[in-house]
Formats: structure tokens, sequence, C-alpha cells
């Protein structure tokens, strides 16, 4: 069931590729296992993927220690300033920086730690107030404040769409990161190198893929609905 699931994804994916005229190579597949058991991520992992997402830090970090080492761990949810120790070495990229506090907290821990972590600036492209993330407008001023910030690294932006009914509907929230990735990368802000660009998800990845994305974000296509009852990841 679950390789069906990914063989279908991974055809979608591909096809988007085809029509927006790029390799698919250059779109990296995250598999966003939240609340789902270690041995669904396992025959994921089976099936050759490599890149997990996952919403809170206690869930990454228990996987982490009973998964394979050689999983790429992405926190693509809210990361609250006092979980940041426990996750700056564990995730190979943290999706939702939106602020000057939340960078700063990153990089102290990652100094305590001798890592270097790579970030993406979560943009609320759609001004959503239930939604996470730096305006569109403020995003550049974030960016300017924290790219000096020791053993940090701003390597791209992430948005998290509307949920829509028509895909299409978000087809510009997607170009108008895009966009803003190029204004800023324009800019060539030192240790800042907007080459990442993580939107859509299950419902919209295809019009994302179309619109540039690189890290799409896909759970529910996979995994199947999310169950919340069920959050023992042992």
């Amino acid at each position: 069931m679950l390789k069906e699931n990914l063989e279908e994804v991974e055809r979608r994916i591909q096809a988007a590729c085809c029509r927006a005229g790029r390799d698919r190579s250059e779109v990296t597949l995250i598999a966003v296992s939240k609340t789902k058991p270690v041995e669904m991520l396992q025959e994921i992992y089976d099936c050759g993927v490599r890149d997990f997402g996952e919403n809170k830090v206690q869930e990454l970090v228990d996987k982490y220690e009973v998964l394979p080492s050689d999983i790429r761990w992405h926190l693509i949810g809210h990361l609250q300033r006092n979980k940041v120790k426990y996750v700056v070495d564990k995730a190979c990229l943290i999706h939702s920086v939106d602020s000057v506090r939340l960078a700063k907290a990153i990089s102290d821990e990652a100094v305590k730690k001798q890592c270097q972590v790579k970030i993406l600036v979560e943009v609320n492209v759609a001004g959503e107030e239930s939604k996470f993330g730096v305006s569109v407008e403020d995003t550049l001023l974030l960016i300017e404040e924290i790219a000096g910030y020791p053993n940090i690294r701003i390597e791209g932006l992430m948005t998290i769409a509307p949920f829509v009914e028509n895909p299409e509907d978000n087809r510009q929230i997607f170009r108008k990161l895009k966009q803003l990735s190029v204004d800023i990368d324009a800019k060539n802000i030192n240790n800042v190198n907007v080459h990442i660009l993580s939107m859509g998800m299950t419902n919209d990845y295809e019009v994302a893929i179309e619109e540039g994305a690189t890290m799409v974000r896909v759970g529910t296509a996979i995994f199947g609905a999310r169950n919340y009852a069920q959050t023992n990841v042992r």
C-alpha cells in the first residue's frame, strides 16, 4: 500500500517536472511522517526515501534514536525556543524560522554544541492569521538581521499555502515566494544562499513544482490520513 502510494507521488513529481522543463533531481521529496509509527517510516525508507519531515521536536528526537542514521530529518513545524536545544544537532534543516529571537536561540545552541545549522525562513505569503511565518514585506529585514549570527546558515524560504479545493488557487502563492527568493538572492547578502524553496503539500505539490519548489512536503498522499490518537513512536 505505502509502496504504491509512494510510486504514485513519484510519478506525479516526475510529470510536474516534465511540464515545467525541470530535472527530477531538482526536487527533494520530504515524506511527512508526523504521528506515524516507526514501522511505516521504515517501510518507506526501504523504498529508498531518506528525507523525512516531523512537526514536533519530541517526535523527531524519538524517531531519530530508533531509525537508520542516514535519514535526513527535517523539522517543518513551529519551533519553540525552549525546544531548540533538543533538535539543532539532529535536524538537517529547520524549515520554520520566523523571528530574530528564534534564530538567535538556534545560533546560541549551535555554538554550544559546535554544529552548523541550516535553516529556512518561513514566510506567511497568504497573510493567514492562523499561520506562523514572517510577512513577505518583512522577510528581507529578518534575513539581514540574522544573517550574521554564528553557526547558522540561511538556505532558502518555506511557506505553508492555504488549504484549497483547487490547487491552482495557490499558484500565485508559490510564484510570489519564488519571486521573493530571486529578489533576496540579488542582494548578495553574506552567509545567505536562497536556493531552497520548501513549498507544496499533498494537495498542491504539483503546482508548487511547476512554480519552482525544490522541496515538497508530502504526508497524506504517502502515509494516508493522519491518526492523531496514534502518537506512540516506539
